[in-house]
C-alpha cells in the first residue's frame, strides 16, 4: 500500500497566523497519525508579494511549533525545489501539454471588465467566464495582442465532477456554470495557482490535501487538471475556519495574531493546546505538545462548521 503524504503549501505574503497555523497542525496530525510523510511547499509564485524572508520565518515557526517535514522548504528533496517560484520550467512543460490538446486560448479582459460584464455571478461575488475571447480569430488575437498582454484560459467541459471530501462530504460542481473556463497564466506571465498546484501536488507524491474550507470551490477545476495531465487526484481534506471569539475570520491583515507576537506571549505546547482545543481535539485550552496529540487525532472529532478561539486566551 502506498504510503500516504500530507503537506503544508504556505503563501509567504507575510508572517503566519493563527488559522495558518491551525491548517498546518491538522495536515501535520492527520499524516503522522496515519504513519505518513509530510512535504513543506513554498508558494511563492510571485516573488515580489512573496519574498524568501517571508517563507524563511514560516520555516522557523514550524520548527518552534514542533511540527517537522520530510522534504520541502530550504530542506529540498527528491523532486527538485519546493519553492513554486523556481518550479517555472515544469509548469512550462505541462501548459504546453495542454496547448497541444487544443484546451487554451489567450483572454485579453481585464477584471475590472469581468466584474461589469452581465456574465453570471455566483453567491461568493465569483464571475463566471462567459467565453468572451474563446472563438476569436487569429486576425483578432493578433490586433489585441498590439494593445494588451493576454492571459491564458482553459476550456472546461460541459461535466460534473463529484468528489467525496473528507470532512465535507460529497461535493459536485458543473464546470462550465459553476467554474467557467479558468485562467491558467496571468497576462503577466506568471503560472496561475490552479495548475502550479496540481502538478507539484502530483510530482511530489502527494496523496492527501489538508486545507481551508474557503478553497473547496478550486477543487472540481485541480481534480478535472490532474485528470487532464494523468496524474491520481489526492484525498481533499477541507477543514472549518477558524474565528476569533466574536466570529470574526482571521487573516493576515490582523497582525495581533500573527507568530511573530504570539511567540513572545506564549509557549508552543499552549498554543497547540488551545488550537487543539478550538478544533475538538482536547476538552480544555491546556498545554500539549504537537507530538502529544497525535495518538488523540481524528478527523471525527473536528467540527465540520466554522471553529472559535477559546474565549479568554488571546
Amino acid at each position: 500500500m502506498k504510503q500516504l503524504v500530507g503537506r503544508f503549501a504556505p503563501s509567504p505574503s507575510g508572517r503566519m497566523h493563527l488559522g495558518n497555523v491551525l491548517c498546518a497542525l491538522l495536515s501535520w496530525l492527520s499524516a503522522r497519525s496515519q504513519n505518513g510523510g509530510y512535504v513543506l511547499r513554498i508558494e511563492d509564485l510571485d516573488p515580489d508579494r512573496c519574498p524568501r524572508s517571508y517563507a524563511d520565518l514560516i520555516e522557523d515557526d514550524l520548527t518552534w511549533l514542533g511540527l517537522d517535514w520530510d522534504a520541502g522548504g530550504s530542506k529540498g528533496g527528491p523532486d527538485g525545489s519546493y519553492y513554486q517560484s523556481e518550479r517555472t520550467e515544469i509548469y512550462q512543460h505541462y501548459f504546453d501539454l495542454l496547448e497541444q490538446k487544443g484546451l487554451i486560448y489567450p483572454c485579453f479582459c481585464s477584471r475590472a471588465a469581468l466584474h461589469a460584464a452581465s456574465a453570471p455571478h455566483l453567491s461568493d461575488g465569483r464571475v463566471i467566464y462567459a467565453g468572451t475571447c474563446r472563438n476569436l480569430t487569429p486576425d483578432e488575437v493578433a490586433q489585441k495582442r498590439k494593445t494588451r498582454k493576454p492571459a491564458a484560459r482553459l476550456t472546461v467541459p460541459d461535466r460534473t465532477i463529484t468528489f467525496a471530501d473528507g470532512l465535507q462530504g460529497t461535493c459536485t460542481e458543473h464546470l462550465p456554470t459553476e467554474c467557467g473556463d479558468f485562467i491558467i497564466r496571468r497576462s503577466d506571465g506568471v503560472f496561475a495557482y490552479q495548475l502550479a498546484v496540481v502538478v507539484d501536488d502530483a510530482l511530489e507524491g502527494v496523496t492527501e490535501v489538508v486545507r481551508g474550507r474557503d478553497l473547496l470551490g478550486s477543487t472540481a477545476r485541480q481534480i478535472w487538471l490532474h485528470e487532464l495531465l494523468g496524474f491520481t487526484p489526492p484525498q481533499f481534506i477541507h477543514m472549518p475556519l477558524l474565528n476569533d471569539v466574536d466570529g470574526r475570520r482571521l487573516s493576515k491583515r490582523d497582525a495581533d495574531l500573527d507568530l511573530g507576537i504570539l511567540r513572545t506571549r506564549f509557549t508552543p505546547e499552549q498554543l497547540t493546546g488551545a488550537l487543539a482545543c478550538a478544533a475538538g481535539l482536547i476538552d480544555r485550552p491546556e498545554a500539549i505538545s504537537a507530538r502529544e496529540l497525535i495518538p488523540l487525532f481524528s478527523w471525527d472529532r473536528v467540527p465540520h462548521g466554522d471553529l472559535c478561539l477559546p474565549e479568554g486566551i488571546f
